[in-house]
């Protein structure tokens, strides 16, 4: 009851406004659209191989977020107000880099992922900070030191940044992902008492949720480039800041918090390394997208995307919401968190497996019985 008390005195008009602005500039992008082509990117975008829609939608909802997020200086606490303006000028580098890409002037993955490490790299100029700790034995003795600290750092906020761009694939899965990730750790910080966080987080939790309401299930608006990017590199600075200032926080449970994607960034450079393709090369091998043609070759039909789509976001859920409340139950349990994130990681791994070989048997069976019942004729 007393964690419900201290978390319901972080909700007020403030948060409202939030989801109100965020809202209002979703919905006047998507009514502007027709009228400025250049909001929903370049024509042929909807032909690289990584699309899975098939009409041209605004990508600028990174606006909405970055939005929302430099309104939120002027609710965040006195304590904090000059390091959080910092923060976002730093993470207002990466959304602009993101932005060019949104509308359409090309900007390789490289280069994002450049700016993904230069905006960090801004973040510990300005604030003279990185990632504390890792829980991993031999790690910890040297990560203190900055030439292991600061580089390790730029490596984890760049590649979940990057993260969140990869599992943007459908309707409402990064957005929703986002949500969770900010709820889970307003509560975590709440329960080590680092209670200014929890404040930043709820907010941008706020912040997403308004952009959320037309991007689920209709994908009437897509984050983009703009938005997976920060919204990644937020929450990845975020849970540096919890480990920082909480130091009975585990950072598996943080890890537990970003799971979904973390785990699909993982699974990506393991299978372009088996391939010996290029690690920053798109393709059509994320887990929701295998998820998508399972649905559509099984279930729905090839001409039923508009459904399979933000039902891939559902089938999804497990792996997107119970990561983080096993963050939650374990945030200052090093071994149970620990154990958690090996579970869930077997547990994707199985999954992703296993829907390829789905889709072969069922296909295959469905062949079988086509044939059985030509002959029978």
């Amino acid at each position: 009851m007393i964690l419900v008390r201290q978390i319901s005195s972080y909700f007020g008009w403030h948060l409202l406004v939030l989801v109100v602005v965020s809202f209002c500039i979703c919905a006047v992008i998507v009514l502007i659209k027709d009228r400025l082509p250049r909001l929903s990117g370049r024509v042929h975008d909807l032909n690289v191989v990584q699309t899975v829609h098939s009409r041209q939608t605004p990508r600028v909802g990174g606006l909405a977020i970055f939005g929302t997020l430099a309104l939120s200086e002027l609710f965040a606490p006195m304590s904090i107000s000059e390091q959080y303006g910092k923060f976002v000028i730093a993470a207002g580098l990466l959304f602009m880099v993101g932005l060019f890409e949104d509308l359409g002037f090309h900007v390789s993955p490289r280069k994002r992922l450049l700016a993904a490490a230069g905006a960090s790299l801004l973040v510990i100029s300005y604030l003279g900070v990185w990632l504390p700790r890792a829980d991993i034995p031999g790690l910890d003795a040297v990560i203190n030191h900055w030439a292991v600290g600061i580089p390790l750092t730029v490596l984890v906020t760049a590649g979940i940044a990057n993260g969140f761009n990869l599992i943007d694939g459908v309707n409402g899965l990064a957005s929703m992902a986002a949500i969770i990730s900010a709820v889970a750790m307003t509560i975590i910080a709440d329960l080590a008492e680092f209670f200014v966080m929890g404040h930043l987080a709820i907010m941008l939790a706020a912040g997403i949720l308004g952009f959320f309401v037309l991007n689920f299930p209709s994908g009437l608006i897509f984050l983009g480039d703009a938005g997976a990017y920060t919204l990644g590199f937020v929450l990845s600075w975020y849970g540096i800041a919890i480990l920082l200032n909480a130091p009975e926080v585990s950072p598996w449970a943080i890890l537990l918090v970003l799971f979904l994607p973390v785990a699909d960034t993982l699974l990506a450079i393991y299978r372009r390394s088996r391939r010996n393709a290029d690690a920053m090369a798109p393709d059509k091998l994320h887990m929701h997208q295998i998820v998508m043609r399972t649905l559509e070759i099984c279930f729905l039909g090839r001409k039923r995307r508009k459904i399979a789509n933000p039902l891939s976001t559902l089938v999804l859920a497990p792996f997107t919401i119970a990561p983080p409340i096993c963050g939650v139950m374990y945030w200052d349990q090093k071994i149970m968190s620990f154990a958690a994130v090996v579970g869930f990681g077997f547990l994707f791994l199985i999954s992703y497996a296993a829907m390829p070989r789905f889709i072969r048997w069922y296909c295959s069976t469905i062949r079988s019985d086509a044939m059985t019942n030509r002959s029978t004729k």
